[in-house]
């Protein structure tokens, strides 16, 4: 007995020592921060560009001149409780002003300026705008929705951001006036929402929650309860209880962002294997001869005719799908799946003229591309900045120092 528990004690202690490195790395910081700061950049811009191509249209896609009335969506609203400010007022103005604000708010988070904000406004603009009218999607507009909720739980600008810079520089994000003057005016919105019943209780709850942490959050580091440098411990354990809080809040919503990734290639995948058409090879036909989804009617009939190359691109779709989930426990398959699966959604962008659909897959894919390659394209970035500027590509944007390390995104 005594020669067993010798035996199993140093795998035991083995075992023991590396879940308390797992546990004080998931705790210590944030990990994946390439990967959320990309994701972050990606969908902020597809959302922006979507908004802004659709400008023209905007009072017939989400306003008051279009189909789905304002008494419709109220009524839709009522039954299934989905969030939306357009339901404050049915007035053209309050229209206008939220469209801004959504604007506004994805070209923010999309350099990373105050994102903590950023991203809490940027969620508010799509729940608004896509609530109020339902049918208006071509399905990315369901995995922005998704990942506007998911962006709010990470710390997605510690790197490639205005806070990021902010905090390199003088050592902390929360410098400045913008934060406390910002977190005072959207402070102003929470009696409204609850006199009126504007948001529900659950959402009002929520918003509550995040505004009385982020103003927690900035008094304890005004006060110089965080070091200025990383590498020292927090002077103040009320500090660091929320770091560690934000850590693992973090990286769980980017462990959810992956396996929503993989839930939507893996359902879409399953499915299509059950229809009768991608079963025979000739799915991807159909929709190449449909007006709707040609722009380009030419090469669309063009990669119609060839039989053959439409069975190999119906199959591969399927297949890429069905098995990206198992890849990721080969880093060398995974990051080859991923080429091929950015290259199937550029050609959905191009054949069928579905772009932001596109855009927001290929911006969900991001998230499981390798931080070695991140950190090139940004130091590519940097340069072609830099000699653009006509300054040294070191310069252009300094890489992450330590401060930066340390930095909490402000209010």
């Amino acid at each position: 007995m005594v020669d067993r528990a010798e035996r199993v004690s140093p795998r035991a202690a083995a075992v023991r020592a590396a879940a308390a490195r797992g546990l004080a790395r998931v705790t210590g910081q944030a990990l994946g921060p390439y990967q959320s700061a990309v994701v972050r950049i990606g969908f902020s811009a597809t959302w922006l560009l979507f908004l802004l191509r659709e400008f023209p249209n905007r009072r017939e896609l989400y306003g008051p001149d279009g189909p789905w009335s304002w008494q419709l969506a109220e009524r839709l609203i009522g039954s299934n409780h989905a969030f939306t400010v357009l339901m404050w007022s049915d007035s053209t103005l309050w229209f206008e002003i939220v469209y801004a604000l959504a604007l506004g708010s994805a070209a923010l988070l999309l350099v990373g300026w105050r994102t903590r904000a950023m991203s809490v406004l940027f969620m508010t603009g799509v729940l608004s705008l896509q609530n109020r009218s339902v049918f208006m999607g071509d399905g990315g507009d369901n995995v922005i929705h998704l990942m506007a909720l998911y962006l709010v739980l990470t710390r997605c600008a510690r790197v490639w951001s205005l806070d990021a810079r902010r905090a390199a520089r003088t050592g902390s994000a929360s410098t400045g006036a913008a934060g406390p003057v910002l977190w005072v005016l959207l402070g102003l919105v929470l009696p409204y929402a609850a006199l009126t019943d504007g948001a529900g209780a659950g959402w009002l709850a929520a918003f509550a929650t995040l505004w009385v942490v982020q103003g927690l959050w900035w008094t304890l580091e005004r006060r110089g309860h965080l070091p200025a440098v990383a590498g020292g411990e927090p002077r103040d354990e009320r500090r660091a209880t929320l770091d560690v809080i934000a850590n693992l809040v973090h990286n769980a919503g980017l462990l959810v962002i992956m396996a929503e990734v993989c839930l939507i290639y893996a359902t879409a995948g399953w499915y299509k294997i059950q229809g009768s058409r991608w079963q025979d090879g000739t799915a991807l036909y159909y929709p190449l001869r449909l007006d709707y989804f040609t722009p380009w009617p030419g090469l669309s009939g063009m990669l119609a005719s060839g039989g053959t190359l439409v069975m190999l691109l119906t199959y591969g779709t399927v297949a890429v799908q069905v098995a990206f989930p198992f890849t990721l426990f080969n880093r060398r398959i995974k990051n080859a799946l991923l080429c091929v699966m950015v290259l199937e959604h550029a050609g959905i962008a191009v054949l069928l003229g579905l772009p932001f659909f596109s855009l927001a897959m290929i911006a969900a894919d991001a998230v499981f591309l390798p931080t070695v390659f991140l950190v090139w394209v940004g130091a590519r970035a940097r340069a072609l900045t830099g000699r653009t500027a006509g300054l040294p590509a070191a310069a252009a944007d300094p890489e992450p120092s330590a401060a930066t390390e340390a930095y909490a995104p402000a209010p």
